[in-house]
């Protein structure tokens, strides 16, 4: 029970000015003795709150930075009306506009719609229902709270799907349509045509020009079928925040947008998020389910694990594959965890290593403004040399290296996957 409303501010300023008036006692008793009569008549003719019941519609899934809307529907099987307020509470990051004025008629019910615009990736679960429901002297109010279980799952953003179109339309060139002169592990014969000035003379077919009038060559068009396996790590290194969201966000939209163009390519595609163990596995994954897998997925403040990472690669690998890690560049975990192992996966397969860069850091090398300015200079050159010569360590042992900012890292990546595939290395 709570006392609430204006009638019950006036009745205590009223006890207070009797009291003032009469210093006996006598006439506050009598003002305190009315004023509680009123408040218990008030509190049993509120609407009762523990009979109301609730259920939930509306949305189950949301984009992260778009809106979704869940709809709570109370019914009051009671006799009396029900007036007062309701909270529908969500978690903060859920970004709920979660209070409700309400007025339900015996034998009625309300929809109230609570709109939701999420600032987290994940499930956002439904915390708990209170309602407050005064009295008609606004006296008192009965309160109490329900359970209505509800989840929306927050999904990466994927903004990278704006470059999907002009990637299709390079994959199309490769596929079939401008059939590529370069036989490679990643072709298969096409067709035949006339040789022209240009062609690679290892692509004539000397039994087809034997047969016709003119020198005939082979086409070659990209192999379908192939395997991409997407190797995400979730540990210490990806939790760092690159602008306002940490470096597996960036590293997420990237895998979405390769994980999409290959699809489309007729490639298999794999999913693997690790740090110590398996934090993810979606096998031959289409783009709902790998947005699906992703939404949960968060860092984790430990070492990865590079030795079962490869491992765990390898165990679901058997031909060959293009096997893209999206992992740091920083020297030191690379040297204790990757580069000692590498060799086995190189040997097997073709290797990408994609990571996010810091725009900051290069805005740091460039500034001489002040002696602090100078300082971060030189911190920030450090740190791009020691990123520099990893990249060029991986670069000798035949791994290729995407190395960009969280804005142009997925577009890159889908290049280099493109490359890969016209010149047969795919």
């Amino acid at each position: 029970m709570a006392v609430t409303g204006r009638l019950g501010l006036l009745a205590l300023l009223g006890a207070l000015v009797v009291g003032l008036l009469f210093p006996s006692g006598t006439g506050v008793a009598v003002v305190v003795a009315v004023l509680l009569v009123l408040v218990v008549v008030d509190l049993v003719l509120a609407g009762s709150v523990r009979t109301l019941r609730f259920s939930r519609s509306g949305s189950t899934s949301v984009r992260l930075g778009e809106p979704a809307e869940v709809t709570l529907t109370v019914t009051n099987p009671g006799r009396r009306t029900v007036r007062g307020s309701l909270r529908d509470a969500w978690p903060p990051s859920a970004g709920a506009d979660d209070r409700h004025a309400l007025v339900i008629p015996s034998g009625e019910r309300r929809a109230l719609p609570t709109t939701l615009l999420p600032t987290r990736r994940g499930d956002r679960v439904a915390a708990r229902v209170t309602v407050r429901a005064a009295g008609p002297l606004g006296l008192a109010a009965r309160q109490g709270s329900h359970e209505v279980p509800w989840t929306v799952r927050v999904l990466p953003p994927f903004h990278s799907r704006k470059h999907l179109p002009s990637r299709l339309a390079r994959l199309q060139q490769l596929d079939g349509r401008n059939a590529v002169l370069i036989r490679g592990q990643g072709t298969e014969f096409d067709s035949l045509r006339e040789y022209v000035i240009g062609d690679d003379v290892r692509s004539i077919d000397w039994r087809a020009t034997a047969r016709a009038s003119d020198v005939m060559v082979r086409t070659w068009r990209p192999e379908r079928d192939r395997q991409v396996v997407l190797v995400l790590d979730t540990g210490r290194v990806s939790a760092g925040r690159v602008g306002d969201a940490p470096r597996l966000d960036a590293a997420m939209d990237a895998a979405l947008l390769l994980a999409a163009l290959a699809s489309r390519a007729g490639d298999r595609v794999d999913l693997v998020a690790y740090d110590r163990r398996v934090r993810a596995s979606v096998p031959n994954a289409s783009t709902p389910s790998l947005v699906n897998a992703l939404a949960t997925i968060e860092p984790s403040l430990v070492e990865t694990d590079a030795r079962g990472m490869v491992a765990e690669v390898l165990r679901r690998t058997r031909r060959r594959a293009l096997v893209v890690l999206l992992t740091g560049l920083e020297p030191a975990p690379l040297q204790e965890g990757l580069f000692p192992v590498l060799g086995s996966l190189t040997a097997r397969h073709e290797v990408l290593v994609a990571s996010v860069a810091d725009s900051r850091v290069a805005e740091m090398a460039a500034s001489r403004g002040s002696a602090e300015a100078v300082y971060d200079a030189a911190a920030a050159e450090r740190a791009l040399a020691d990123r520099e010569s990893s990249v060029a360590w991986l670069t000798r042992h035949g791994v290729g290296v995407v190395d960009a900012v969280p804005e142009e890292l997925p577009p890159a990546l889908a290049d280099r996957y493109l490359a890969l595939k016209a010149a047969g290395r795919l």
